[in-house]
């Protein structure tokens, strides 16, 4: 019974550490978007949309 509550738990670790990793990966991801957002926004060029699509 012990064995089985060990392998559970590892297994836990393992899905919590997989979960917050891709949730840091993705953190840092929309932080890059954001900035490049944030630059094209700014150094639009005049007279026209700051977006091209």
């Amino acid at each position: 019974m012990q064995m089985v509550a060990l392998m559970l738990f590892l297994l836990l670790v393992a899905i919590l550490f997989g979960v917050g990793s891709a949730v840091h990966a993705l953190f840092w991801v929309a932080l890059i978007a954001l900035a490049l957002w944030l630059v094209g926004f700014v150094a639009h060029p005049g007279g026209s949309r700051w977006y091209y699509w």
